[in-house]
């Protein structure tokens, strides 16, 4: 069957011989339509994945988006508990519409005649996806180039590396169909896998340890994906706690390096800290403060005596190869703080993260000022934290 994509292309190709098309594959799309059409379990094989909109529509021409059309009408119908061929959807189309010299009847029977195997349906599908994952890569790209050319002048271009990162990171996590069920002895082999890990761990714990031998013991560590919240009155002790959880996860860190030259966190992990009340130097003074006992007030003061301060010095040389990296910008915003926090995660590695403390940050859309727990709910997962009180997040990366 000659795709539909040739009737549609042939009078731009004779005006502009350099056009460049967006990758697509029609024929791809046609054979999958076909085999949904003559055997309705095809759309199962991609019905987790595959939405009408990954489907190619052709900007430069006039006729109808029939392959998006025949998909969304196809879904409606088979999770209606109804039956989807060329005879059932030729009714919710238009008769009068022209795809290629054919009629929407003519159109579907040979979608039907020319469909591909059920077997295949899920390659075929995988196949429109990642095409249409790579258009909405040259959209971001040509965004990206468009603005950087027409920026005003108060637009700085680390905003735009930030919004760009946000673009491709959502674009990373929604380009994916993995997935889905799967068998109990692979999560099985997973636990064993975390139960080995947790052996050969100091500590013999499965997370990262806090360095707070009760609170391991009660939560095992410090989980891969966990988003904990350290809620309570001012001056209760968040800060201190979320600081001194922080150092002695960097303080424990050990990397492996693999075979192929990339290291791993064996123990303890890298960490990042989001600083966004105190200073960098604050922070710094307040961590050698309770590694030396010496009250930060007097080391500020200057009111230490010679020993105090070689004890300082000790200390110091000992934190400049902690693997904790902070950041004391205020006023983030929720993308903002993402995007910096893959970049380290990219540069430098990243197993905890810390926040300090979490009503500081920003909501990313205009609509989040208009209420504040929307604003703070903007972060994955996170309750809003009670008016008068104050949060500090730390989740492991």
């Amino acid at each position: 069957m000659a795709p539909l994509e040739s009737v549609a292309r042939k009078p731009v190709e004779e005006t502009a011989q350099n056009f460049r098309s967006a990758p697509h594959n029609i024929e791809a799309e046609q054979a999958l339509l076909g085999a949904i059409l003559v055997n309705n379990e095809a759309f199962y094989r991609v019905s987790d994945f595959l939405n009408p909109e990954h489907f190619f529509e052709p900007i430069h021409q006039k006729i109808y988006p029939i392959h998006q059309k025949i998909y969304q009408l196809a879904r409606d119908l088979i999770r209606a508990g109804k039956v989807a061929t060329p005879v059932t959807l030729k009714t919710f189309i238009g008769a009068d519409i022209d795809i290629g010299g054919m009629t929407v009847s003519q159109y579907l029977a040979r979608l039907a005649a020319e469909a591909t195997t059920i077997i295949n349906a899920e390659d075929y599908g995988h196949t429109i996806y990642d095409l249409s994952i790579r258009r909405a890569l040259i959209i971001v790209g040509e965004d990206m180039v468009n603005v950087a050319f027409d920026a005003p002048v108060d637009f700085s271009p680390r905003n735009q590396i930030e919004d760009a990162e946000r673009r491709l990171y959502e674009l990373a996590e929604t380009g994916r169909y993995d997935g889905g069920f799967q068998r109990f002895a692979q999560s099985l082999t997973t636990a064993i896998d975390m139960a080995a890990h947790a052996f050969q761990r100091d500590g013999k714990l499965s997370g990262v340890a806090t360095g707070l031998d009760e609170l391991d013991r009660m939560m095992g560590g410090l989980q891969p994906s966990d988003l904990i919240i350290l809620a309570g009155r001012p001056g209760m002790g968040k800060s201190a706690l979320a600081t001194n959880i922080g150092y002695n996860v960097a303080r424990a860190w050990r990397g492996e390096v693999r075979a192929d030259g990339h290291t791993v966190t064996a123990n303890g992990g890298i960490v990042g800290f989001f600083s966004l009340e105190m200073s960098a130097e604050q922070l710094a003074t307040r961590i050698i403060a309770e590694q030396t006992g010496i009250p930060s007030h007097q080391i500020r003061r200057g009111g230490i005596s010679e020993a105090e301060f070689e004890r300082i010095k000790d200390h110091s040389i000992e934190l400049q190869n902690l693997q904790f990296f902070v950041d004391e910008t205020g006023g983030l915003s929720v993308a903002q703080l993402a995007a910096r926090a893959r970049r380290l995660k990219r540069q430098r590695g990243l197993d905890l993260l810390i926040i300090d403390y979490l009503q500081l940050l920003q909501g990313s859309t205009r609509r989040s000022a208009e209420n504040r727990v929307q604003e703070i709910t903007r972060w994955p997962s996170s309750p809003p934290a009670r008016a008068g009180s104050s949060a500090s997040a730390a989740s492991t990366c």
